[in-house]
């Protein structure tokens, strides 16, 4: 069967028509492809721009919410170790780690911080109450109280809080009292004075202006007082009055000056002493000494100046018994014990006082009577000088030159010869110390220094000789008490307290015989 000839009309009649009509199939083909994939494209964004809109939220806090907090965090630390706990603006340790809970409320470290925050809060309330900021304490106790701290703690501030409030209420009526008391004079006499009501309201208000300014103008008078008792002399009060200021306030910006001025009117003081002992003026001196030793117990100069007073009154005193004046060695009597006399120098004084008196009596009786007193007085000259013979200066007692020149004394202490026979007595009663303390016979060497004190009360070598004898028994003492013997240890003990108690060695000495008596017992 034969094929047909192509039709005209489908072009494949000639080669050219038939590659326009493949060449467009092609195209069309193209462009409907084109259109398809446009289609997804868009749909595709179209779903990217919806995904973006609902999830945009999630991812922008998983890229920013990290770095924030932790800004937040660190934040809030250092508001905290600054102490600047809450703000207005935000920027407080408070507001800081509220913050960070509100973006994430699972953050353990702004819980804690809140914590840390809030026991900060009611440590600067107490700091308040301290320093007297009421207010300042309330609203740092609310600020704890808020941070929920135990409520014990913060009870404990409120009590004490409202017990300064109480007590505040009362400080005007204090200040007022403090006032009129400083207008009329009344410094520090009592507590009703100026400055102790001054003190009773800084008590309460430590930071109390009116108070401050008060007491300063208070002490800058009371100051003003010792300086005028310093300049009139009278240092022992000024002294007490520059104590009494330094109890209010120490750091006073007059104490310097004030105590400036003391020292150099005591220092004036002492050598006025020292000019009227030098002039045998000797109730000034004394009076002087013992002034300046008031203010300054320690003065060397006016313990030196205080002992050769004291000598020479005792040696005043004998004269006047001598004399018969005996008013007169009273009062001097009197001075050497203010001045400080042993018990043993006021007793040998004393007895010169009884002899005189006796030989006074005996001056008084009839014709007959002094010429039996006469006959007395020579008998005792003669044991004086067989005792002499003898060397018997000090023993036996009752027997000895001593005996006999105390009992010549009581009879006429004035007569030429009884001074005589004294004025022979010293130096063998010096030489009898001298010998017994060598052979270390201390209770011979003891006696023998009485009498040497009596026959010269005012010579200056007793210093040293009570000194040394003092120093032997001790020896003695600590020699025997090695063996055992804790009797002479105690009596060497008394002796040293009645010859020398200020000698440096018998706080030791008295410290091993306590240790010996212990383990004797």
């Amino acid at each position: 069967m034969e094929r047909e000839p192509p039709h005209p009309a489908h072009g494949t009649a000639h080669p050219a028509l038939d590659r326009v009509r493949r060449e467009g199939r092609w195209w069309w083909l193209q462009a409907r492809h084109a259109r398809r994939v446009w289609r997804w494209a868009l749909l595709a964004a179209v779903a990217v721009f919806l995904l973006l809109v609902l999830v945009r939220r999630p991812l922008a806090d998983w890229f920013w919410d990290d770095s924030q907090i932790e800004q937040l965090l660190a934040e809030g630390d250092r508001a905290l170790a600054a102490g600047r706990l809450t703000a207005a603006d935000g920027s407080g340790a408070r507001e800081r780690y509220q913050a960070v809970l509100a973006l994430d409320g699972d953050r353990p470290l702004a819980r804690q911080g809140l914590a840390q925050t809030g026991a900060a809060a009611l440590q600067q309330a107490r700091e308040r109450l301290q320093v007297g900021d009421l207010d300042g304490c309330a609203q740092r106790l609310a600020l704890a109280r808020e941070l929920q701290v135990p409520q014990a703690q913060t009870d404990a501030v409120a009590q004490q809080l409202l017990a300064r409030r109480r007590a505040g209420a009362g400080v005007g009526a204090l200040l007022a009292q403090a006032r009129n008391a400083f207008a009329a004079g009344r410094l520090d006499e009592g507590e009703n004075s100026a400055l102790p009501l001054f003190q009773r309201v800084l008590a309460l208000q430590p930071d109390n202006l009116s108070a401050l300014e008060g007491r300063e103008d208070a002490l800058s008078d009371l100051l003003q007082e010792a300086r005028v008792q310093a300049g009139q002399g009278a240092l022992a009060a000024a002294s007490e009055t520059v104590q009494r200021a330094r109890r209010f306030d120490p750091g006073h910006s007059d104490l310097p000056a004030t105590q400036e001025a003391l020292a150099q009117a005591t220092e004036q003081r002492l050598r006025q002493a020292q000019r009227a002992l030098q002039r045998q003026q000797l109730d000034a001196a004394a009076e002087g000494f013992l002034a300046v030793l008031a203010v300054t117990a320690d003065d060397a100069a006016a313990i030196r100046g205080r002992e050769q007073t004291l000598q020479a009154l005792l040696l005043r005193s004998q004269r006047h018994a001598e004399d018969f004046q005996f008013q007169a060695a009273e009062h001097d009597r009197d001075l050497a014990t203010a001045l400080g006399a042993s018990p043993l120098a006021l007793q040998q004084d004393l007895q010169r006082v009884q002899r005189a008196r006796q030989a006074e009596q005996a001056l008084q009786l009839p014709g007959q009577g002094r010429a039996q007193r006469e006959r007395l007085l020579r008998g005792h000259l003669a044991r004086i000088e067989r005792a002499e013979r003898a060397q018997q200066w000090i023993s036996p007692p009752g027997h000895s030159a001593y005996d006999a020149l105390r009992e010549a004394q009581s009879l006429a202490p004035r007569d030429p010869r009884v001074k005589a026979a004294a004025a022979r007595l010293l130096p063998a009663s010096q030489r009898c110390f001298d010998d017994n303390l060598r052979q270390n016979r201390v209770q011979a060497a003891g006696a023998c220094l009485q009498a040497w004190q009596t026959l010269a009360p005012t010579a200056s070598a007793l210093p040293g000789a009570r000194v040394r004898l003092a120093q032997r028994w001790l020896a003695i003492g600590s020699e025997r008490l090695g063996r055992g013997d804790v009797q002479f240890a105690a009596d060497a003990v008394e002796q040293v307290r009645r010859l020398q108690p200020d000698l440096p060695e018998l706080a030791a000495f008295e410290q091993r015989l306590r240790q010996a008596g212990g383990q004797a017992d």
